[in-house]
């Protein structure tokens, strides 16, 4: 599965080099058509270049010389082709070849032969199409999201509607996207099902993979499967390996249903270990679960607890089931 995966992604690459070579060639036809004297500038350029890849590879006579006058050379040309472009109005970077990603030149790798994050967001973008979330992420977003369903009339025990307490919840959630970069704030979100948490969830992640972050989303029982299967299985799936990496390195990590998972000594000392390592490397986290804060406490370590409520910016959802349907 993994090997065909990359294998998909990889030829993703390959498809996405080949168009942009076949733009930057179109582009050329049409600024050469209209400026013919630059083409005879960049072919200049051309023999220019081979005429110093020669010096260097015969050390022709009078080398250094000869290499220093090439040079000069260059330079004149380039200058040449700069200012004729600059006086057509035309972008210097106009005739250079437009990746996608300038990071890896659109091959999925860098220079040192690590992975590019556009590989891994492409990693992670393939484990939501096999799993129905990109088309959940289509309906589930800030410009679907109902503020109209949450009752305006007050609500026991809370001192603001719900209404008037999930436009605080959704002002927060803005806040936290649009300072993403800035911020080094956690969210948790808490209450009874129904109530629109996972919703607001999706929204977030939506809207930063379109700002083109790195999020994993996976439920708490999700999170502790793939652990288990990266830790305790014989075989060394890679692709379990790279979903294990990305809950440490991903830009956010949303874990949904905290609490349904099976809770013991061992789950609650790996849910420590990602909380603790993400929150020591700033990098941020959402949590929703349907456990209140003294649920939370007797369900997890005293380390847990003090890391969420310490770290996390707490919102309570409340009012009546809302049977969430877009």
């Amino acid at each position: 599965m993994a090997k065909n995966i990359s294998k998909t992604i990889l030829l993703e690459y390959e498809k996405s080099r080949d168009k942009a070579e076949k733009e930057l060639e179109d582009r050329k036809k049409q600024v050469h058509a209209l400026l013919p004297k630059l083409k005879e500038i960049e072919d200049e350029i051309n023999k220019t270049g081979i005429h110093m890849a020669k010096a260097i590879l015969t050390n022709a006579h009078n080398y250094d010389q000869y290499l220093s006058e090439l040079k000069v050379t260059l330079e004149s040309l380039k200058q040449e082709k700069a200012i004729l472009l600059t006086e057509n109005n035309v972008p210097l970077n106009y005739l250079e070849i437009q990746y996608n990603c300038t990071s890896c030149n659109d091959t999925g790798f860098l220079q040192n032969g690590r992975k590019c994050t556009c590989f891994k967001q492409k990693l992670i973008n393939h484990a939501y199409k096999m799993s129905n979330l990109d088309k959940v992420l289509e309906k589930e977003n800030f410009n679907n999201f109902k503020i109209s369903l949450y009752d305006n009339n007050p609500f026991e025990g809370e001192e603001l509607t719900p209404y008037e307490n999930m436009q605080h919840v959704l002002e927060d959630c803005g806040l936290f996207v649009n300072n993403f970069n800035q911020s080094n704030e956690n969210l948790l979100f808490y209450g009874t099902t129904g109530l629109g948490k996972t919703f607001m969830c999706n929204c977030i992640a939506k809207e930063l993979l379109d700002r083109g972050k790195i999020v994993v989303y996976q439920t708490a029982f999700k999170i502790l499967d793939i652990i288990e299967q990266y830790k305790f299985s014989k075989v060394k799936d890679p692709l379990i390996k790279e979903s294990y990496q990305m809950l440490f390195d991903c830009d956010l990590l949303i874990i949904d249903d905290l609490g349904t998972e099976l809770t013991n000594t061992f789950t609650n000392s790996e849910i420590f270990h990602i909380l603790n390592t993400r929150l020591i490397n700033d990098k941020k986290l959402i949590i929703s679960t349907n456990l209140g804060p003294k649920e939370i406490a007797t369900t997890y370590s005293e380390r847990i607890f003090s890391r969420i409520f310490s770290k996390f910016k707490v919102m309570k959802f409340y009012g009546d089931d809302l049977r969430w349907e877009v």
